[in-house]
């Protein structure tokens, strides 16, 4: 008797479900300045550990007899009489006008509306239930692509509809599979970076499901695993997991993947950034070599395309807009260059603003977990509407914040970087990155959290001298995107650049650039770091001196100077936390 019973209907899967001043500091009393904590450890939760053991070390990898494995049809793309007429001038002027690039084998037509993707009728009557008008670029291409059974690595901005462009493909490809019997695990696999992502991962496949009569499981850490074990044996076809949950209940046989024949990588260069490519491989090699595999990234980094080149056979490649890092065009992106002492003013004023707009949805992000609670707490106190969201929050109060934020009861949501990605909502206006990322990559990601679909936003950077090392990679986002650039950050890029070029002469011998014991102390802003080896200015007339008690912590702090007027301030010293 089969396991899976198509008539029944849904899933079993579970959810869990005045005036303002500025902020007082906790010293200050009620006519404090306002200001914050610059304290905190990094925000290092969503990082998995490592130490002591190798994930999945006690995963044995199956040896595959393809002889023996049951076959199963992956290509189910019937082309559209209109896709068929269309001529190959169409479709460049298509790829054109949308910038999509391919790359690849046999790869089909792109199709211009829903209709032509000839989907089953379960996945068209929601389709229409949604009034959604066309497909986005990268469902264009990849619904053929993915129904063809073809692999397929997918390159697009956030916010370009990749979660529907392969969780309709995974859905046919379910329903056209034998059912499951018991004791067998899912048949399509989804791997995301996040909790927040696996969620909004399981929003769409609960949509569909509903009229598709799919079931799904979503898996990941911060939250009991007896109710997700039971979706699993419940007979959940599509598992959405977090690396590490999926490997604990792997190697506790809670689960396996030898029915897995559609696999999905969703933002896979993240999952490289938080350190999750061990577990992917030992995920990956559970599973059985002929499956169809999904790979989609934001970004193209070379450990992203070695991933594909490992795992992906004859993969076709599909890349919306430019393949270096872009930012989304709809949003209007502002860089202001302060001091460290000066952001908190600056937030204060910013939120005065953006609160006084009709749509005020803004998301704030700070580096560190301690941060963002002593900032949201400073916040309510002056009457704020403020929420906040970090790593070490239990699930439940996760759940509780994004469901206040994104019904508009609490307007402002603060974050760390846990939340950068998979923070599916769509009608954030504002983005404030109160703190610059460690990476250009995460601030694409950040400010990509407005203007969803075809929206527009506004996303507001406050860059410091401390953010430095980030300049260029952010002034070459911002001329893709054709956006205004800061005087001001235009000559801390290039001061960086002039003294990073100069700095093995400063640090050698004599010889070679060396401090002289007779030149002049690091500390003396007449005249340049280092003695007569070596000089520290730059070919735009500034000049750096180093802080000296920065040099027993390796971390390069400096004053940047012209015409001997201090430019910027060393302002954040590492601290060893």
């Amino acid at each position: 008797m089969s396991y899976r019973d198509r008539s029944r209907g849904g899933f079993s899967s579970r959810s869990e479900g005045s005036s303002r001043g500025r902020f007082d500091r906790d010293q200050g009393g009620a006519g404090g300045r306002g200001g914050f904590d610059r304290g905190g450890m990094m925000d290092r939760s969503s990082r998995p550990s490592l130490k002591g053991t190798q994930p999945g070390q006690n995963l044995r990898k199956p040896r595959w007899d393809m002889s023996r494995l049951q076959k199963f049809e992956k290509n189910f793309y019937k082309e559209h009489p209109n896709v068929s007429r269309r001529s190959p001038s169409e479709i460049e002027q298509f790829y054109e006008a949308n910038q999509i690039t391919v790359n690849g084998k046999s790869i089909p037509k792109p199709i211009f509306t829903f209709e032509e993707g000839n989907f089953p009728d379960y996945v068209v009557n929601q389709i229409r239930k949604n009034c959604w008008q066309s497909p986005t670029a990268i469902q264009s291409q990849g619904w053929p692509v993915a129904m063809s059974g073809l692999n397929m690595v997918g390159i697009a901005q956030t916010g370009s509809g990749k979660t529907l462009a392969f969780m309709l493909p995974g859905i046919v490809h379910i329903n056209n599979q034998p059912y499951l019997e018991r004791g067998d695990g899912p048949i399509c696999l989804v791997l995301v970076p996040t909790r927040e992502l696996a969620q909004q991962v399981q929003q769409v496949a609960q949509e569909f499901g509903h009229t598709s009569q799919v079931r799904n499981a979503c898996v990941y850490g911060g939250a009991p695993k007896r109710p997700q074990i039971k979706d699993l044996e419940d007979g959940a076809e599509i598992c959405i997991a977090t690396p590490g949950r999926l490997i604990d209940l792997l190697e506790s046989n809670k689960t396996n993947l030898r029915r897995t024949t559609y696999l999905v990588l969703d933002e896979a260069d993240r999952m490289l950034d938080m350190g999750f490519e061990p577990q992917i491989r030992k995920i990956l090699e559970q599973v059985r070599p002929d499956r169809q595999t999904l790979m989609w990234s934001a970004t193209w980094p070379k450990e992203v395309r070695k991933l594909a080149e490992d795992f992906l056979h004859d993969y076709v490649q599909v890349n919306i807009g430019a393949l270096q890092l872009t930012a989304n065009h709809n949003i209007l992106q502002i860089i202001d260059v302060c001091m460290e002492f000066e952001k908190e003013d600056k937030l204060v004023k910013l939120l005065t603003e953006i609160m006084q707009e009709k749509e005020n949805k803004t998301l704030i992000f700070v580096e560190t977990k301690r941060k963002a609670d002593d900032i949201s707490r400073r916040m309510k106190r002056d009457g704020w509407p403020v929420i906040c969201i970090h790593g070490d929050k239990s699930q439940q109060e996760r759940d509780w914040a994004l469901n206040e934020f994104r019904s508009g009861k609490t307007p402002i949501l603060l974050a760390t970087d846990v939340a950068s990605r998979g923070l599916d909502v769509e009608d954030i206006k504002f983005v404030i990155n109160f703190d610059y990322p460690n990476c250009s990559e995460d601030y694409v990601h950040r400010i990509g959290r407005t203007a969803r679909s075809t929206n527009t936003g506004t996303a507001y950077t406050l860059f410091t001298p401390a953010n430095v090392k980030q300049a260029s990679d952010l002034i070459s986002v911002l001329r893709e995107a054709k956006q205004v650039i800061s005087p001001k950050l235009l000559q801390m890029a290039e001061s960086s650049r002039s003294y990073q070029g100069k700095s093995r002469s400063r640090w050698g011998g004599k010889e070679r650039g060396g401090r002289d014991d007779r030149g002049p102390s690091l500390r003396d802003r007449d005249h340049s770091v280092g003695g007569r080896g070596g000089r520290g200015g730059s070919t735009s007339g500034y000049r750096f001196a180093m802080c000296s008690s920065c040099l027993t912590c390796w971390y390069i702090t400096f004053e940047l100077i012209k015409d001997n007027s201090i430019i910027f301030t060393p302002n954040d010293h590492y601290d060893g936390a």
